[in-house]
């Protein structure tokens, strides 16, 4: 019994992979689709701000000034457009998209340094885009920070104590990422969910393609049974989806940098998890739907949407509302980037990331028996 089961899985399977060659359309969706993806996103996603335009109004002209200004100049954060000459020059650059920010120093500026006298540096910053204000008005404050700390520096020692430490210093250590990349917790999600979009795409047209061409009556009179059907109908395209995985993580790896420290196997067992689950979410809403056209739309709702929004690739699940964090332990996608990102860039065992994969299996067999109850092998009344 369990022979005649295999083989009848192993002829579907065999069936559905020559469909799957003559269609050159799904093929090239499959394999070429998820390297151009990569390399698009890749260097689009970029979130790294750096070289941000600024302005300066220099009210105060002086060589002290300047000495100021310079701090903010060739450092690879701060790109200095030009010198305004008023605050309505400085509105009319900033409304037209030349620069984000805006320094206005005052007048006598070096003589209230001289004279010990507190100065307020004014920062004029455009506040559409809230992240590049809020990163750039960081970098502002960061440079006249250590601005500060070297003209006390040189202050005291012209009053002979050079020698005075900070009582308390910082040292910091990045793990894992120590040039804080963006691209190197940007590509593995971008893995995961191109992985997720693909694999449920071309799984989506598997049982509605049969319905639409009539052959769906053909197979309902053979012995064939749901679970053979539908086991016969994954593994072609799980087969398609490792070869996936290899392609995106040689991209991300050979074109980004992106460094591979763990282990390569257990990555390939549990990518062939999760696209267990996914792959069977496109099989469910073909068998669902009956319609190539409609089981693609709901294929691209279900699974690009809730993946990009929901998994924490892009927001932090932590911010959320209460509901839409309960809402995110249905996404398998969030569980697959902690489990990529733990083996890509920590190195670390599976073991250590257990729970994540308890999720994907209890994902991936709900996926699966959902599956076999909706593909009836019988003809509808």
């Amino acid at each position: 019994m369990m022979i005649r089961s295999v083989i009848r899985i192993g002829v579907v399977a065999w069936k559905e992979w020559v469909q799957l060659l003559r269609d050159a359309r799904s093929l090239t969706l499959a394999l070429i689709i998820p390297a151009f993806m990569i390399l698009l996103f890749g260097y689009a996603l970029n979130v790294d701000i750096r070289d941000v335009p600024f302005v300066v109004y220099d009210m105060d002209r002086t060589s002290g000034s300047r000495d100021f200004i310079g701090n903010f100049t060739h450092n690879g954060y701060l790109h200095l457009y030009t010198y305004a000459d008023s605050y309505g020059q400085i509105d009319r650059l900033i409304n037209a998209g030349k620069i984000r920010l805006g320094v206005v120093i005052p007048p006598h500026f070096s003589g209230d340094i001289k004279s010990g006298k507190s100065i307020s540096v004014q920062l004029i910053s455009d506040g559409s885009d809230s992240t590049s204000s809020i990163v750039a008005t960081g970098y502002v404050k960061a440079i006249t920070m250590m601005y500060n700390m070297e003209y006390r520096r040189k202050y005291l020692g012209l009053a002979g104590l050079d020698k005075i430490r900070a009582p308390v210093t910082v040292e910091s250590r990045v793990l894992y990422n120590p040039e804080l990349k963006s691209k190197n917790f940007i590509i593995p999600g971008l893995i995961v969910l191109i992985l997720a979009i693909i694999s449920s795409l071309i799984t989506s047209l598997t049982i509605s393609r049969e319905w639409e061409r009539g052959t769906m009556e053909t197979l309902v009179t053979t012995p064939l049974r749901s679970f053979e059907l539908v086991t016969g109908k994954l593994v072609p395209y799980l087969f398609v989806g490792m070869i996936d995985v290899v392609i995106c993580v040689g991209v991300g790896y050979l074109l980004f940098g992106i460094p591979f420290r763990g282990n390569f196997l257990e990555l390939y067992l549990v990518a062939l998890l999760f696209l267990t689950g996914t792959c069977g979410l496109g099989i469910l809403l073909s068998g669902a739907t009956r319609s190539q056209v409609l089981s693609v739309q709901m294929a691209m709702v279900v699974t690009y949407l809730p993946s990009f929004i929901l998994s924490g690739f892009m927001f932090p699940i932590s911010n959320m509302p209460v509901l839409l964090q309960l809402v995110t332990r249905a996404i398998p996608a969030r569980y697959m980037i902690v489990l990529l990102k733990g083996i890509i860039l920590k190195g670390i065992s599976v073991t250590l990331l257990w729970s994540q994969i308890v999720f994907l299996a209890i994902f991936a067999l709900t996926v699966i028996v959902l599956c076999v109850k909706s593909v009836k092998m019988k003809l509808p009344e």
